[in-house]
């Protein structure tokens, strides 16, 4: 029994970014929680299974938005010492200012060793797979928000990943990556224009019912493990959209005027004269050197 905030695992990526095969979580991961804050209770009624019901103040909140508290479940299943399948079910009531609005989301993985030669030149061959999906329905407020559906207003999306093992370990190969679709856009994550937050949104990029986001990602990554507890880290992330999301040359953050590029006025606000660069397109290299202590 854990009570307070708890890491949720959904979306498969680990906190800890030394335990994930890359560096850049895909967009399921990056949009889905990685705490809750609540009350977990976790049963083992055999060795190879875990049930894990959750009692939580909502999506990745610390306050609880309106009334209802979120329920969710866990369930692990470990058939064999090489497989490893994840299911994880939410339901809340998650939108802040708009108590009616309902949120159902369901995040499943499956992993498997598919090779295993300790003392080879080939290590290990492992591959992954996760699929999510959910919606918002209610009605909205007072205060001009639209009642939504599931037609309008709901999440698709999935990532694969393959992770290749060379040389009792030392070095590591991964390819993989995803894809969403998010009509209304509720789980895509704010860019951070003139300081934007989840909280505050942004007139730059709305988050209207039916406002649509696809997007995708391709990522390669090479790892050099020396130590065991050392990690060299090189990666290639290409990540795409359907509308301009990623942060142009010419940045999110609106100039003062004076030569200097500062945040103005609320976080989010719509600042006269300014209009943010947003790019479909992204290509980042990471270089990074982990250590676990």
């Amino acid at each position: 029994i854990q009570a307070g905030i708890f890491m949720s695992y959904v979306g498969l990526w680990s906190y800890y970014n030394f335990d994930n095969w890359t560096y850049q979580p895909s967009y399921v991961s990056s949009n889905t929680p990685w705490f809750f804050d609540g009350l977990r209770i976790q049963f083992f009624p055999t060795a190879r299974i875990k049930i894990e019901p959750w009692l939580v103040n909502g999506w990745q909140a610390y306050g609880k938005f309106n009334n209802a508290p979120g329920v969710g479940l866990q369930i692990r299943w470990n058939p064999t010492e090489w497989l490893s399948v994840l299911g994880n079910q939410y339901v809340g009531a998650d939108t802040l200012g708009i108590p009616d609005r309902k949120r159902f989301h369901t995040d499943d993985s499956i992993m498997v060793r598919l090779y295993h030669n300790p003392g080879g030149a080939v290590s290990k061959l492992a591959a992954s797979l996760t699929f999510d999906a959910g919606c918002e329905w209610g009605d909205g407020n007072s205060s001009g928000a639209a009642a939504v559906s599931c037609g309008t207003q709901y999440f698709i999306g999935f990532m694969a990943y393959a992770r290749l093992w060379l040389y009792r370990d030392m070095f590591g190969l991964t390819f993989g990556g995803g894809a969403i679709t998010n009509p209304g856009r509720y789980l895509v994550l704010v860019p951070p224009i003139n300081g934007a937050t989840a909280y505050s949104g942004t007139p730059y990029f709305t988050a209207n019912p039916g406002d649509p986001f696809n997007a995708w990602d391709l990522q390669g990554t090479l790892d050099i493990m020396p130590l065991k507890f050392v990690t060299f880290r090189a990666e290639f992330t290409h990540r795409e959209a359907d509308v301009p999301y990623f942060s142009g040359h010419g940045g999110v953050t609106p100039s003062n005027g004076a030569g200097s590029f500062v945040n103005q006025g609320a976080p989010g606000s719509r600042v006269d004269g300014f209009t943010p660069d947003l790019v479909k397109t992204e290509d980042r290299f990471t270089f990074a050197l982990l250590l676990r202590i």
